[in-house]
């Protein structure tokens, strides 16, 4: 309103000085605003209802201090009067308690709180704190890394309705919008920041495997992890996630993960599931590059290139073939991988979904029945040990479900490398989760059992071919 006062009051001034003019209007006398909405633009009542809703979220974990290399010989150890590291009779290990703080926000009157996973990772405890200074322990209801969500509840005897956020919808926001940050940067209390939506759906900023991230200029610093960004009803529409930085500090680029998403893992929470089910296309697909796109005759980089699709999945059965451009998921444009499986991922399971696809320069439309991976091969995990360089990698065997989970091709099959433990034989060989392996020692490796007997026996040399990204890479390590 401030602003199209001005505007009218310079139009009319501009009317009244004009020279060599006679204005055809009665003066128009400029007037001081006749009321404070006038002249002040107050986020205020969409803090106070919302604000109660975002909470503390601080997670603790008991860690091993480090101690002097010498003081592993228990010589020493004893002779400087140190603690037994196994806990040995009354002895007790060095150990520290490592506290983090994040934000949450309470989006069930019940007390469900949603955070980012990497708030409560490691956690033995966590426990919320609320805008009116109460405190509470919370339990883990569901955690995900491939979202970086988590859904807690807090522990309180009394049945209390928590002050809680409505969910919006994240597709509705456009740029330009205004929105609110709320959150505990630094640990120094909740702060409100204010900005705008400054950019939709970016899917290059490498926090997890749903790259789908709303962009908002408003101040996200360390800390507001697990906060809400509302719209100017006081919906929740995001997540607020991660920063672009170099010092650590806000520079006006945060990202948040969008409400939708965040919607499917509250809900699965809500039905007692441990994990979250999704569902499969089961097509491996290609981003369209500009070069692609001059191939195809497109007038620019737009949509998604099927590959390959996978026998008997849903991708299969709706008639997609290889070469097929999909363009559109129930009328949204897409424009590369992450786009497609955001869509997917934030439909139900056992419902359809129309894709719009280009195929030899002609549109049609299919429909998928959503529905998820199969493990159509019991994964039969493995944890490795012994002198071997795949020591400290747990192996399972491959299928759809296994490969949906790893971001793996779909249409490979036997053994893949599930975790690796940090500071293991098998990382340091370079082994990475999704590493398919193929051969060892020129035996071919079908089921986990395989490489476990082969893994049994040490040897001097070991000849290991991997599928890594598409090509086999050959590799010979030592024992």
């Amino acid at each position: 309103m401030v602003i199209r006062l001005l505007v009218s009051a310079a139009l009319a001034a501009s009317v009244l000085i004009a020279p060599g003019r006679a204005s055809a209007q009665p003066a128009v006398q400029p007037r001081v605003p006749a009321s404070q909405a006038e002249v002040t633009l107050s986020f205020a009542p969409v803090v106070a209802k919302t604000a109660a809703a975002v909470v503390n979220v601080y997670a603790l974990k008991t860690a091993q201090q480090r101690t002097n290399p010498f003081f592993d010989d228990p010589f020493f150890r004893r002779f400087f009067g140190m603690p037994d590291p196994q806990g040995g009779p009354g002895l007790r290990a060095p150990e520290r308690v490592q506290r983090s703080l994040g934000s949450g926000v309470i989006v069930d009157p019940a007390g469900l709180v949603v955070t980012n996973f990497h708030v409560i990772e490691g956690a033995d405890e966590i426990r919320i704190a609320l805008n009116d200074k109460r405190e509470f322990e919370a339990e883990v209801l569901l955690r995900e890394q491939r979202t970086d969500l988590a859904v807690l509840r807090i522990k309180t005897q009394a049945k209390e309705a928590f002050a809680s956020l409505e969910l919006g919808n994240s597709d509705a926001l456009a740029v330009g919008d205004l929105v609110l940050a709320i959150g505990d940067p630094f640990g120094v209390g909740q702060t409100v920041t204010q900005g705008i939506v400054s950019a939709l759906a970016r899917t290059q900023v490498g926090v997890s495997d749903y790259q789908f991230f709303v962009q908002t200029d408003a101040a996200i610093n360390p800390g507001n992890s697990g906060g809400a960004l509302v719209d100017m009803a006081g919906r929740l529409v995001g997540i607020n996630t991660a920063i672009y930085s170099r010092s650590g500090g806000s520079h006006g680029i945060g990202f948040a993960i969008p409400v939708n998403m965040a919607r499917v893992v509250i809900e699965q929470a809500k039905s007692g599931s441990k994990s979250v089910r999704r569902p499969w296309l089961g097509a491996r697909l290609q981003r369209v590059t500009p070069d692609i796109a001059e191939s195809l005759g497109l007038p620019r980089p737009t949509g998604v290139l099927v590959q390959s699709v996978a026998a008997d999945s849903p991708a299969a059965k709706a008639g997609l073939a290889t070469g097929d451009l999909i363009v559109a998921v129930e009328g949204q444009a897409i424009d590369d991988p992450e786009s497609l499986n955001y869509r997917l991922a934030t439909r139900p399971i056992g419902g359809k979904a129309a894709l719009a696809v280009s195929r030899g320069g002609k549109e049609k439309s299919l429909l998928v029945v959503l529905e998820v991976a199969p493990e159509t091969v019991p994964r039969e995990e493995v944890q490795l040990r012994g002198r071997s360089p795949f020591a400290g990698a747990t192996i399972v065997n491959l299928s759809p479900a296994v490969a949906e989970e790893l971001k793996v091709d779909g249409n490979a099959s036997g053994v893949v490398i599930y975790d690796v433990e940090e500071n293991s034989p098998a990382a340091a060989a370079g082994f990475r989760p999704g590493d398919v392996i193929v051969e060892v020692n020129n035996e071919k490796v079908t089921r986990t059992r395989d490489l476990s007997g082969l893994t049994a026996t040490p040897q001097r040399m070991w000849r290991v071919t991997v599928a890594r990204g598409g090509r086999n890479i050959t590799a010979v390590l030592r024992g």
